[in-house]
């Protein structure tokens, strides 16, 4: 796959959006968390995106505040791979570029995740989660460390 598709599925990553108002949208994206007592939980986090002029000349485009990242870098997982219990191992954005994942929170929630779906994992503490990928092929993803 070019760059340029990846740039493309980057692009399309935040797309469920309400108008909020002329100015401002509003995007969610699914998060991964711990409570105090180590049971994990989705919630869609709400990102207010703002109308930029980020790139002079172009015209402006929506932006969110940025989040600071340390590193990055690429996961293959095989068709059928899947795993037992496990806390993330650090606070990571999860982008899946190909394949389909299904994650299940220690509270039982399931949400699955398709090229082009993003998750913040967060849930470092406690019980964890299990995930596995689903179908015939496997799964590129970008993990993001923050």
């Amino acid at each position: 796959m070019s760059s340029r598709s990846y740039r493309g599925m980057l692009a399309t990553l935040l797309t469920r959006k309400s108008s909020v108002s002329s100015e401002s949208e509003m995007s969610t994206y699914p998060r991964l968390y711990a409570d105090e007592h180590g049971e994990s939980h989705f919630e869609d986090v709400e990102i207010d995106l703002v109308s930029t002029e980020y790139v002079l000349p172009a015209f402006p485009l929506d932006l969110s505040s940025f989040t600071p990242a340390t590193q990055f870098g690429f996961m293959r997982a095989p068709a059928g791979w899947s795993s037992e219990w496990h806390p993330s191992s650090a606070r990571n954005i999860f982008f899946v570029l190909n394949g389909e994942w299904e994650v299940t929170a220690s509270d039982g929630e399931t949400r699955r995740f398709a090229a082009g779906s993003v998750l913040l994992a967060e849930d470092t503490s406690g019980k964890g989660h299990a995930s596995r990928v689903l179908g015939d092929a496997d799964s590129l993803a970008v993990m993001v460390q923050l």
